[in-house]
């Protein structure tokens, strides 16, 4: 019964795409330079935001009891839904569990082609996370994917499907998690208004990071007259956990009642909720941590092509450094270990054949000495 899990397992070794969790002693952790968390404000161990999930769980439990839809609601989840939609400029939010579960239920909810009559055309970034492919495998539509942030291709691809009067999505990341480059925006947003497509963006990358204020890049574009979805996290750069969806008051309602990962999930902990409200609440104050990050990227990212590293075209905090292959990736990975640095190994299939990479993402913590330390190690390589 358990041979086939076991050939899978052997195969995924031969290939050294085999995955475990790490070991490290907890204790032992701040004798380590961390560049694999996506905690990028270092507001996981924050004090207010701590004590706010307290409070939350102190009014209304540590638990939800249940889905939203039937005992799990209560007026924190909608306080908070409305704040978010002010803040991206939307006239609703809806909140999940996490942000996998966002992109998964929302995106297979919005793409049914029961509710559409007709099976829809999405065309997709080559390099979407993973959530948002399982959407699409989901659905099975029409599934277009153009090159990677190209918008010449993107474009040519709409001219050809222009006289196709079936329902279209464009579905893209504004910050690529493992790449670190930037979506155009305002050259998606004006193709999204020319052909009047419906534009799904995922900022789980650019939430607390991007936008004026800190609440994404899609706070930087005018984006009416656009049917749109924007989905976050309070992950990452908020320290916490779960996701959200802004939109419309009807696309809310229909999520309510389609999205299945919504419909049959016990809510967040109010705790959680709590915790990354007070999270939400302080983005804007955190001017210079972002500052900061913005100038180890900037640092960072001259001293990786002094060095002729791959590099792609990064443009945030996060920097692959592509060794195309996952043996190479590993022995790097291991090495930085041995030297008390910690990276993260990405292979495929979460990037593409030949490009295995290790992964460096920054936080507000890091310093200039800390750079200094993780390329010296990668020189001596």
């Amino acid at each position: 019964m358990f041979e086939p899990y076991k050939r899978y397992l052997t195969s995924l070794k031969n290939l050294n795409r085999y995955r475990q969790l790490p070991c490290l002693n907890n204790e032992d952790n701040t004798k380590y330079l961390d560049f694999s968390t996506n905690d990028y404000l270092n507001l996981s161990h924050n004090t207010e935001i701590l004590n706010a999930g307290i409070a939350a769980a102190q009014k209304y439990g540590i638990g939800a009891t249940g889905s939203r839809i039937l005992s799990g609601n209560n007026e924190l989840f909608e306080i908070f839904e409305n704040r978010i939609a002010q803040d991206k400029n939307t006239e609703s939010a809806l909140i999940f569990n996490t942000g996998f579960q966002t992109n998964f239920s929302a995106l297979s909810a919005l793409l049914d082609s029961k509710a559409l009559g007709v099976k829809p055309i999405v065309f997709f970034d080559k390099l979407n996370h993973s959530s948002l492919y399982q959407a699409i495998f989901l659905t099975n539509p029409t599934l277009i994917r153009y090159n990677h942030n190209d918008i010449n291709h993107l474009t040519s691809l709409l001219i050809n499907y222009k006289n196709d009067n079936r329902p279209k999505f464009i579905v893209t990341e504004t910050v690529f998690g493992m790449d670190g480059d930037i979506l155009p925006i305002h050259e998606i947003a004006k193709i999204a208004r020319e052909y009047q497509i419906f534009l799904y963006l995922d900022e789980a990358h650019a939430t607390g990071i991007f936008g004026p204020y800190g609440y994404g890049l899609s706070t930087t574009v005018d984006l009416t007259g656009i049917p749109v979805i924007i989905m976050g996290t309070f992950s990452k750069a908020l320290g916490c956990s779960g996701g959200y969806i802004a939109c419309n008051k009807i696309l809310k309602e229909y999520l309510i009642n389609k999205a299945t990962g919504f419909i049959y999930s016990t809510a967040n902990s109010p705790m959680v909720i709590g915790a990354a409200f007070k999270a939400w609440d302080m983005i804007p104050s955190l001017y210079k941590e972002r500052q900061q990050l913005f100038a180890l990227s900037a640092v960072l990212k001259e001293k990786l092509m002094n060095l002729n590293f791959e590099i792609g075209t990064s443009a945030s905090h996060i920097f692959p450094i592509i060794l195309k292959t996952e043996t190479l990736a590993i022995q790097i990975t291991k090495k930085l270990l041995n030297h008390k640095i910690i990276v993260s190994c990405i292979r495929p299939p979460t990037v593409p054949p030949n490009s295995s990479r290790i992964r460096i993402a920054l936080n507000s913590n890091h310093s200039e000495k800390d750079l200094e330390r993780l390329i010296m190690v990668l020189r001596s390589l």
